[in-house]
């Protein structure tokens, strides 16, 4: 059986509703779109960090940074930090974006770094981002530039952004969806009447019926169509990913040069992790942990203690710390067993969330989005099979986010407090794919002659994010059994001498970088030149 979609509705209007209503203007501009924006429902406003990936969905849509950053608030983000992941008062690494790729190394093999590490383990863990990515010299430095001839970076590629999420939903609306024809509905849903093949229609609180072929529930947490209507099954992730609460506040600048940073910094304290997003006007900060081990009035003080310490780059005072607002959030952390059923889809939070770690709160937005596109332009009508084999795709995608969010914990050395020690236990409950996921370069590496003529992408480079977790967490999936066994293989390859080359040109290369990137603007002053312009 087929249905047809002409008439598309999404209920929510945040920046979920409104980036679904962008990409169906912007790929099914004959539709009849219409968006129902309830105005007696608070926005979330999660998802102030985006991912590298946000930059293929906008240019599918023709959005440039100019058309929104100045109006959101926005930064360029061209990192993700960890700090004290590791131990307690380790330090912090980099997961920088872009492409990643040892610079200057004469043996052209990706794992070359943790051959260097089994055979030196006094080697700094920071130093893996510095020989795998350009733009370290430019993000341990605060500085940015767009200039390509210039310094070796892909601008638009290799940067996300540091917005206003809610902000973001209203210039999508304001110059993108209402410009395309788009159906603002200022309304609330007051009941969803059912048939046999989903939603039949809505009632709106002002007493209008509103029929649909097509649902979209972007209405968060809450998931009024998915789950609290249909009833859907939601499937928690809080085995591997134990956090289920946050407290949220803006930080005032109190130095913007000093503190607007070009990475989002995630900095482990007792009870789970904090987050530091800088913004253009102001810092978005929250403290994420699981109730299961510290109540919310404790929670707030931990995460006040965190502000007044060195920790964060200016301390506050008490007082100042005590005149913020702090706002609780809780976290439905997890996915809908379907998140297509019958005539309705969920994105965004009401489909599901991992915790927020690495920056996924918008990222599944855009990426089911696209999936969906894809899905409803193979035919003016969708069947039952592209409804199951979109859910398939988004539930195997989500599963692989969950699992790579959950390594973040898993490798961690910490046992200094009870909620440390009980989520670093999951190495012992992984799935059996999460553990293949942190093994399975030492497989591949094991298979391969490590010689000149190797690939330069070792064959489990589509996990490559774990690499840059591995090594900043002090993981080495090659030790000093596998040199010997490569020794066996290839008996006349002195490894400990090209080791020795590739260290020498690696450093060369970052030295000639780190000249470059010290005559690079600041983040501060380059988004003062080009896109704060009058503030």
């Amino acid at each position: 059986m087929s249905y047809s979609f002409e008439n598309i509705t999404i209920v929510g209007g945040g920046s979920s509703g409104w980036m679904t209503a962008a990409t169906f203007a912007r790929f099914f501009p004959d539709k009849n779109i219409s968006i129902i924006e309830s105005p007696d429902y608070p926005i979330v406003g999660v998802g102030e960090s985006t991912l590298g990936q946000i930059n293929i969905w906008m240019s599918l849509l023709g959005i440039e940074d100019k058309d929104f950053m100045k109006e959101t608030d926005a930064s360029y983000k061209m990192s993700i930090k960890f700090t004290d992941f590791y131990k307690k008062n380790s330090g912090g690494f980099h997961y920088p974006f872009g492409e990643r790729k040892l610079i200057g190394d004469n043996f052209d093999n990706l794992n070359t770094w943790f051959f260097k590490k089994a055979l030196k383990p006094e080697t700094p863990v920071q130093e893996y981002a510095r020989v795998h990515y350009n733009s370290m010299p430019l993000i341990e430095n605060n500085r940015i530039t767009n200039d390509l001839e210039w310094y070796p970076f892909n601008f638009k590629w290799d940067t996300a952004y540091h917005f206003d999420a809610t902000k973001f939903g209203q210039v999508l609306k304001k110059n993108y969806c209402l410009p395309r024809g788009v159906n603002l509905i200022q309304d609330t849903v007051d009941n969803v009447i059912v048939n046999e093949d989903g939603i039949d229609y809505l009632l709106l609180k002002s007493g209008a019926k509103h029929k649909a072929d097509l649902y979209i529930d972007c209405t968060g947490f809450k998931s009024l169509l998915l789950s609290q209507t249909l009833k859907e099954e939601f499937i928690p992730f809080n085995d591997i990913l134990p956090n289920n609460k946050a407290w949220a506040t803006h930080l005032p600048y109190i130095d913007r040069e000093k503190e607007l940073e070009c990475f989002t910094n995630s900095t482990a304290i007792s009870n789970g992790w904090c987050w530091n997003i800088p913004l253009w006007s102001r810092i978005g900060t929250g403290y994420v942990y699981s109730d299961k081990f510290i109540s919310d009035e404790e929670a707030l003080e931990e995460f006040k203690q965190y502000l007044m310490s060195d920790k964060v780059i200016i301390p506050r005072t008490r007082e100042q710390v005590d005149a913020m607002t702090f706002r609780p959030i809780t976290m439905r952390v997890g996915i809908h067993d379907r998140t297509w059923v019958k005539n309705v889809v969920g994105i965004g939070l009401a489909a599901g969330f991992v915790e927020p770690l690495e920056s996924n709160g918008l990222f599944t937005v855009h990426e089911f989005l696209i999936k969906l596109m894809r899905t409803l332009q193979r035919s003016d009508v969708y069947t039952q099979f592209d409804v199951d084999t979109y859910n398939t795709s988004t539930k195997e995608m989500f599963y692989e986010f969950a699992e790579f969010v959950a390594i973040h914990y898993a490798l961690s050395n910490r046992d200094d407090t009870l909620y440390w020690k009980d989520v670093t236990r999951q190495k012992n409950r992984m799935t059996n794919d999460l553990v293949s996921r942190i093994t399975r370069p030492s497989n591949a590496v094991g298979q391969i002659h490590w010689a000149k003529n190797n690939d330069k992408r070792c064959p489990s480079d589509s996990t490559s994010g774990n690499l840059p977790i591995a090594a900043g967490m002090n993981y080495n999936f090659m030790t000093k059994l596998d040199i010997d066994l490569m020794k066996i293989i290839n008996p006349n390859m002195d490894y400990e001498s090209l080791i020795e080359q590739n260290s020498e040109s690696w450093e060369y290369w970052y030295s000639k970088n780190l000249d470059k990137a010290m005559r690079c603007p600041t983040l501060h002053d380059y988004l003062k030149t080009n896109i704060h312009t009058d503030k």
